[in-house]
């Protein structure tokens, strides 16, 4: 068993959440039980991944999507409340990491997915949100068919992509903002780099891209967010030495 806190403290440490201004609230969102023998990762904190967090017997929850947002109403909804019920009542504590964990450079959806795609670090900012950048550049001297890079894609989020395929062949540059970031198309042409990859599209992306000659994949919201909690619950059940489960709660955007 590991102190609840103490999890808290080395999440929030690793992912120097104190340097984002984010949507919503990074760290412990509800707290349950003090004393936690099995943590549950997922993507986001509603109610079937709650659900299923307390009926696999964690005492703590861990999502990139947490409960909170700028944007929702202060009041609690009946769904909303229903959630809370759920891990009040079961003692679950339920912790979230938002745009800390899309830009940590090792352990974050980007770097994970620019590694799992074979593409070598590049120290350009990339990705801007609340003004920091949490996106990465990825680089290949020898250089990815398109196609090929394409098929990595599918690979490694398990899901087809849409493409809009306007760039060159080979592509030696990639850069990566997981979720939903569209909108840096712009800044993908600015930096002059080969191919976008994002969760989301948007409407203009298809002539942003074949204006701007390069490619845009959207390989799915959810599908490109897995990557950095999965790896953060790995770490805290070597640190810590408690269970880890990552719950899968496949969404098709």
């Amino acid at each position: 068993m590991a102190h609840r806190d103490e999890i808290i403290e080395f999440c929030d440490e690793l992912l120097d959440v104190g340097a984002f201004s984010d949507y919503g609230p990074n760290g412990l969102q509800v707290p349950g039980d003090s004393e936690v023998g099995k943590v549950v990762t997922g993507v986001s904190a509603h109610r079937e991944l709650i659900a299923r967090a307390v009926d696999a017997g964690a005492q703590m929850a861990i999502t990139h999507h947490g409960l909170f947002w700028d944007f929702l109403p202060r009041a609690l909804s009946e769904p909303m409340a229903e959630r809370l019920r759920l891990a009040l009542g079961a003692g679950l504590s339920v912790a979230a990491y938002h745009l800390p964990l899309d830009a940590h450079p090792e352990i974050g959806n980007n770097a994970l997915i620019r590694d799992g795609l074979g593409f070598d670090p590049s120290p350009e900012p990339f990705g801007l949100a609340r003004d920091r950048p949490i996106g990465v550049v990825g680089r290949s001297a020898e250089g990815v068919g398109a196609d090929g890079l394409v098929e990595r894609v599918r690979t490694l989020t398990e899901r087809d992509p849409l493409v809009f395929a306007a760039g060159p062949d080979p592509v030696h540059s990639i850069g990566i903002a997981s979720g939903a970031g569209a909108s840096m198309v712009h800044e993908a042409v600015s930096l002059g780099l080969d191919v976008l990859l994002t969760g989301e599209p948007a409407e203009h992306v298809m002539a942003d891209a074949r204006e701007g000659g390069l490619h845009f994949i959207a390989a799915g919201h959810y599908a490109t967010e897995t990557f950095g909690v999965r790896r953060l619950g790995e770490l805290v059940a070597e640190r810590f030495d408690v269970a880890h489960e990552f719950i899968a709660v496949p969404n098709p955007v």
